[in-house]
């Protein structure tokens, strides 16, 4: 296991209060377990740096976790959660697992990239939207939906995703 003296590295990359929500995640599981607190490790870090997830800010989780840097970034690009590239302010995540695309998901889709003028995957212009494919989001009897931010949007039409797109600034 790679050996850190963490004390050298609180304060270098991240902000203490970063360091100090690691912390009270590290807090619910043993002390040689520390490795455990990885997946809410990278959503503090994501959130503090506008929603994306750089090399360096993945190594330093690895190096305060005392983990390998390897097996921090299987985690960060296994899940969809997290996003390895700058977005835009409002990153649209739209299911397209089985209930979602059984209930028109590829027309949500399809309404998105035309009103937004990209394709899953991409950000507009104006650094506005990110238009994102995401596995499931557990909200099957609401198909089709989508997640912007920490809301859910659900039994999506067209008309309802032009009203909420309108909404947000």
């Amino acid at each position: 296991m790679l050996q850190v003296d963490t004390a050298t590295i609180k304060g270098h990359v991240f902000s203490p209060e970063v360091y100090a929500a690691i912390d009270r995640w590290v807090g619910n599981f043993p002390p040689e377990r520390k490795q455990s607190a990885v997946i809410p490790a990278l959503h503090i870090v994501q959130d503090a740096n506008g929603g994306w997830l750089s090399k360096e800010l993945m190594d330093e989780v690895a190096a305060y976790l005392e983990m390998e840097p390897i097996s921090v970034y299987e985690v960060a690009t296994f899940y969809t959660m997290y996003s390895l590239k700058p977005i835009g302010r409002h990153k649209i995540s739209v299911c397209t697992n089985i209930s979602c695309m059984l209930r028109g998901s590829d027309g949500i889709v399809a309404h998105l990239e035309t009103k937004l003028g990209v394709r899953l995957g991409q950000t507009t212009a104006d650094g506005k939207f990110t238009l994102k494919e995401v596995e499931c989001l557990a909200a099957c009897g609401g198909a089709p939906m989508f997640q912007i931010g920490k809301h859910y949007y659900e039994n999506l039409t067209p008309e309802k995703i032009d009203e909420i797109l309108a909404d947000l600034v």
